[in-house]
């Protein structure tokens, strides 16, 4: 077995480069980490160009049988602890990552789903990720971002996802204001989320509805609050004004279910 003990060495500096969003658009690759993501990967059949092993991850045991077993079918790259952790950005790494495929791009939305959810402007990586995950749990099989929107592959988000960057498409729109009139057009009505309003996230029907979720900061854009059909807020017992706004869809998202569910 090989390994490889130099931080310098091409294959390594390479990986290293895919923490950088430009490197990743460029090479169409994305860095996946931990035990769980890797065979979440390999039981959604993505596209692994490799996997990097930390050897000494091999003598503690920490990597199972069954796992060693499945990895071996791929281009499997040893390498030792310290550049192992040159690589990894994890507090309590497992010493298993794997760079992927970014999916080809797919900009043709499914308008068969029941709701389809955009993020007009969403800017921290764990937000994002959380709300990839929260979709996954839903069933949702698509999200619609902004350009403005975080990276959907940048390393925090994937580990966010804890493997929902693997089942949901991710569609980039260059415009929301023209994607959301197209949903229009197929039949989909717009909610916006808002403070200035007096319609609550209970008061309207999850049918055939793109649920839009705004910037952290400054809420849905204003182009986007005037398209809308239901402007809507969560409503609230306590002085607190307005919630993070991954629990936000998360709150929304499964007012969705309890409808679904009741139907």
């Amino acid at each position: 077995m090989q390994v490889i003990t130099s931080k310098e060495n091409e294959t390594i500096k390479n990986i290293k480069k895919l923490k950088d969003k430009k490197f990743r658009d460029e090479a169409g690759l994305y860095i996946i980490e931990g035990i769980k993501m890797i065979e979440e990967a390999i039981e959604e059949k993505a596209s692994i160009k490799k996997i990097l092993i930390c050897e000494e991850c091999l003598t503690t045991g920490d990597l199972e049988q069954k796992i060693l077993y499945e990895i071996a079918k791929y281009n499997c790259i040893y390498v030792n602890s310290k550049v192992y952790n040159f690589l990894t950005d994890v507090v309590a790494p497992q010493g298993i990552m794997a760079v992927v495929a970014k999916p080809s791009k797919d900009t043709e939305i499914d308008y068969s789903e029941d709701i389809i959810l955009a993020l007009d402007g969403i800017q921290d990586p764990g937000n994002l990720g959380t709300i990839l995950r929260t979709a996954d749990s839903v069933k949702l099989k698509q999200i619609i971002v902004t350009k403005n929107t975080a990276d959907s592959y940048n390393p925090k988000v994937v580990r966010s996802t804890m493997g929902a960057i693997l089942r949901i498409k991710i569609i980039e729109t260059e415009d929301l204001a023209k994607t959301l009139k197209e949903a229009k057009k197929n039949k989909f009505k717009i909610v916006a989320t808002s403070l200035d309003t007096n319609e609550s996230i209970y008061d309207i029907s999850y049918n055939k509805k793109v649920i839009v979720i705004g910037n952290e900061a400054n809420g849905v854009s204003k182009e986007i609050q005037e398209l809308a059909d239901n402007r809507v807020k969560i409503p609230m017992l306590g002085k607190t004004e307005s919630l993070n706004a991954s629990v936000a869809t998360g709150i929304m998202l499964y007012e969705y279910v309890r409808q679904k569910l009741k139907s």
